[in-house]
């Protein structure tokens, strides 16, 4: 089964990133029915261009002027956006190029096709791509990656999943020297989802060196399993904390990884919702102009005022606090109230696990998830 996604085409050539089984090839397939279709997964394919890049360019010569051409898992041979390049200047051909890691097209491609290639990602399905089958417990529990939505058996699809990661995309691609200790420390990165990363910590449980550590937090990005959220520095403060925080684009791979089954216990479901409503903002953020920076803020070091997301857009901000519990209670608000003294502050949310919506005595918004979905769906969050 295949839902609608955000994503829209565009109508210069573009990257289009995201995890296996996201949905990139068949939105591709939707879209540019009569392109030129390469998928470098084909290993006889992929095995020729390997040896003889011309073989790339001689195919490219089926296309006709100004036409479509979808270029599946380009971060494979990372040398093909030569030809690229040079049959979009010379062809004026459009180039759909997909990807499961950024790691090897920075230096070259993405660098070569500047002002070339737009860059689009793809993420987890959303409540608005599922539809009436969108349930939040479940989602929170096995995750929305399309490959594992529509499995019969989630959890055995994602303990496969994570294995393939491990074996395709770390190993194949020569990643990591030692794959062992990898793997050790994936386990220990996903506990710090939604936190700032203790690099030392983390480090002296893997038995690997600090800067090991930081070359794998690197990798885990790069392949876009994981996204780090950078610390608000307004200046005001010259103390406040200025590490990232930490998230997994997907809650089931957070379980999946941290070897978690069965019902989702009350101090998990915080971190999890909390990652959930992060992706709910960069997904819906791809196709509409929902903030141009996002951060979080925690004046250090009074931890109980931190915001978890701050929104920036033509220098005004919106706050974001989330939690998970079914009930309101003003103990949740301090974090928006502190918040205020920043200049340019024009909207307070409490996204809470309820389903009342009121606005409080201070003009703090208090948000059902529902709402929340639907005002970024009709794209109303800055009113």
């Amino acid at each position: 089964m295949t839902y609608p996604r955000l994503a829209r085409p565009s109508r210069q050539s573009f990257f289009l990133l995201g995890v296996r089984g996201v949905g990139k090839s068949t939105w591709a397939r939707e879209q540019f029915p009569d392109a030129l279709h390469i998928d470098l997964l084909d290993e006889a394919r992929y095995q020729d261009y390997l040896v003889d890049p011309s073989l790339f360019a001689a195919d490219l010569q089926l296309s006709p002027p100004g036409s479509w051409v979808v270029v599946d898992e380009i971060q494979r041979l990372p040398n093909l956006l030569n030809e690229v390049h040079r049959h979009i200047e010379d062809r004026r051909l459009k180039f759909a190029l997909l990807g499961s890691s950024a790691r090897k097209l920075k230096a070259s491609g993405v660098n070569l096709l500047a002002g070339r290639a737009l860059h689009k990602t793809m993420h987890p399905l959303t409540p608005n791509e599922l539809g009436d089958d969108f349930n939040l417990d479940v989602a929170l529990d096995t995750g929305t990656i399309p490959l594992v939505w529509v499995a019969d058996e989630q959890r055995q699809v994602l303990e496969s999943y994570v294995r393939l990661y491990l074996r395709e995309e770390v190993r194949a691609e020569g990643l990591v020297r030692n794959l062992p200790g990898f793997a050790r420390f994936l386990p220990i990165a996903a506990l710090y989802h939604g936190q700032v990363v203790n690099v030392s910590g983390i480090a002296r449980e893997c038995g690997v060196a600090r800067t090991t550590v930081q070359g794998y937090l690197d990798i885990l990005e790069d392949t876009l399993l994981t996204f780090r959220l950078s610390a608000f520095q307004s200046r005001l403060r010259l103390r406040e904390r200025r590490h990232p925080k930490l998230y997994w684009i997907d809650p089931g791979l957070v379980r999946a990884v941290k070897k978690l089954y069965g019902p989702i216990a009350p101090e998990e479901r915080g971190t999890l919702l909390e990652g959930w409503i992060l992706h709910l903002l960069r997904a819906h953020a791809e196709e509409s102009e929902l903030f141009d920076d996002l951060y979080y803020w925690a004046p250090h070091p009074a931890t109980r005022t931190e915001v978890d997301f701050l929104l920036r857009r033509n220098g005004d901000f919106i706050a974001i606090e989330v939690k998970s519990q079914p009930r309101y209670h003003t103990s949740m608000l301090p974090g928006l109230r502190a918040v205020a003294e920043l200049p340019r502050i024009v909207r307070r949310l409490l996204v809470y696990g309820g389903k009342r919506s009121f606005r409080t005595q201070d003009g703090i918004d208090v948000l059902s998830i529902d709402l929340l979905q639907q005002e970024l769906v009709e794209n109303t969050l800055w009113h």
